[in-house]
This record gives C-alpha cells, sequence and structure tokens, in this order.
C-alpha cells in the first residue's frame, strides 16, 4: 500500500508538495483541503490544479535549460 501510496505522490505532478513548502503546511494537510473543495465545488479547483502542474513542469523545464546553458 505504501508503494502505491508513493507512486500516486510522485505521479500526481507535485502541486500538493509545492504549495505546501510555501505556505508551511504538511502536503497531506493540503491535499485534503483539495479533495474536501473539489466535493464542495463540484470540481472546478481541478483546473486550478491542471493549470499550477502545467506552470511547475513549465518552471522545472526553463530551469534544467539554464542548468544546461551554465555548464
Amino acid at each position: 500500500m505504501k508503494n502505491l501510496k508513493d507512486l500516486l505522490e510522485r505521479s500526481a505532478f507535485g502541486v500538493c508538495s509545492y504549495l505546501g513548502e510555501k505556505m508551511g503546511v504538511a502536503s497531506a494537510r493540503v491535499r485534503l483541503y483539495f479533495i474536501y473543495i473539489s466535493f464542495v465545488t463540484f470540481g472546478s479547483p481541478l483546473i486550478v490544479y491542471l493549470f499550477l502542474a502545467f506552470w511547475l513542469n513549465i518552471k522545472r523545464y526553463i530551469k534544467n535549460k539554464r542548468n544546461m546553458i551554465w555548464q
């Protein structure tokens, strides 16, 4: 079960972990709030989540390109 949990957390783009680090809150708490808000608002935070996932991937891509240029 722990392996499945680790796999899901790694493949979920790291959005909740990133938000948790920035706000100083445990990522598990951010995930719970995201799930609760999704139920209350009928899934509309999924759009925000996907936008943040896209933004984080672009940010990593740009950071990796900069590191390659400077090496």
